[in-house]
């Protein structure tokens, strides 16, 4: 399904449900397919096989009918009862209210219409072309998510998702539309130095008390089997992966949807070499596995599984980061994003905590101001910021 809307500034917008329903034309007006979160192979893997949630895109298009931005859609169940951890007693306070106000129930799933990517931290939601009123096209974009979630059934509330400090600039303008801001865990990004040739560069770099802990870490791990995984040796993992997966996205204090690891087959199919995954075996035991993909001068890592039962005695998990980060030195990647969660031992191997903020507002206004006091509560979870650099420019 096609349609579209015009405005007096002579943007006007149109929805697409699918990819595929998107022209080629307009992906080469956009010329937006460098950064893989707009590609449209990349956006077709999540569309294909995430059923669970409902995608759509829209496109803004100038008086001379050029695309020149693009924002993707994901509409998610949320349940209130889903948020884990130091959030739970601002949730059960705002139940609480709801209550008594009749207007919020905890037991209700919650729709959110989310204008960004659901499964990965940063500005990947929204896609304007250079030489553009930002802006205005935001304030549209806003206009257009309206508008789209008027005209599907049961929609709560609507959400724009992780800009950075940067951006805030433009977006703050949403605040004139009724939308609440808010922060949860930072991204942690790992800046790497041009001088790192390979892993034992970057262990140079550190502070005796960090590298002594880096090379205890990757003798536990030595006796691991580390393989890479390929698209057609998926189908044998994925029910394996699916468990640790699952073990490991139960312990996020925020969570907005479950993500389908069959997509890993269509992203190896589709995106090649730039999508990557590795899986740790102890003996014939799978513990662990990482996911990630390299999209212009970053490498972003994605889901993994651990099992914790093994994790302490082996140090899986900061296997996994120095694997990371020894695969970012070897592809020559200025920054590795290592994403949200277990943020004080991403920030033991290097990696700074990058801000990002999201706004939501709620369809309804009496809801709506609940959802902001609610939204005032929430503070990410404090933890010790590490600095293992011998050069203290190197965490500027």
């Amino acid at each position: 399904m096609v349609f579209s809307s015009c405005n007096k500034h002579t943007l006007k917008f149109t929805y697409f449900n699918t990819v595929s329903e998107i022209s080629n034309d307009v992906w080469q007006q956009l010329n937006c397919t460098h950064n893989l979160y707009f590609h449209p192979q990349y956006l077709e893997a999540l569309q294909q096989n995430n059923p669970k949630i409902q995608f759509s895109y829209i496109v803004l298009f100038n008086e001379k009918d050029e695309a020149v931005a693009l924002a993707t859609i994901q509409i998610v169940d949320f349940y209130l009862d889903s948020v884990q951890n130091e959030m739970q007693s601002v949730v059960e306070w705002v139940k609480c209210l709801g209550r008594k106000l009749r207007v919020i129930t905890p037991e209700k799933v919650f729709k959110v219409l989310t204008c960004g990517n659901t499964f990965v931290s940063g500005e990947h939601g929204i896609f304007i072309s250079k030489n553009q009123n930002k802006k205005l096209i935001l304030a549209r974009i806003a206009k257009a998510v309206v508008d789209l979630s008027n005209s599907i059934n049961d929609v709560d509330a609507f959400m724009l998702k992780d800009f950075e400090n940067e951006s805030l600039f433009i977006t703050n303008k949403l605040y004139e539309e009724g939308y609440n801001s808010f922060n949860v865990e930072p991204n942690m990004v790992l800046h790497l130095e041009s001088d790192w040739y390979s892993l034992d560069d970057y262990l140079a770099a550190l502070k005796t008390k960090f590298r002594v802990k880096a090379r205890k870490a990757l003798k536990l791990s030595a006796v691991l089997q580390v393989e890479n995984i390929t698209a057609s040796r998926l189908k044998d993992l994925l029910p394996e992966m699916t468990v640790l997966y699952k073990t490991v996205s139960a312990k996020s204090s925020f969570n907005l949807g479950d993500f389908n690891l069959q997509t890993y087959k269509s992203l190896k199919d589709n995106l090649g070499d730039a999508y990557f995954l590795k899986a740790y075996w102890l003996e014939d035991k799978l513990v662990g596995f990482l996911s990630g993909i390299f999209n212009q001068e970053s490498l972003d890592a994605h889901f993994v599984g651990i099992d914790y039962v093994h994790n302490r005695d082996y140090a899986i998990y900061q296997r996994m980061l120095y694997d990371y980060i020894a695969l970012g030195i070897q592809k020559k990647v200025k920054t590795i994003n290592f994403g949200r969660t277990a943020s004080e031992i991403k920030s033991s191997v290097g990696a700074i905590p990058e801000s990002l903020t999201i706004y939501l507002r709620h369809k309804k206004t009496i809801p709506n101001r609940i959802l902001s006091l609610f939204l005032k509560r929430i503070q990410p979870s404090e933890f010790k910021q590490k600095h293992p650099f011998k050069n203290k420019k190197l965490i500027a």
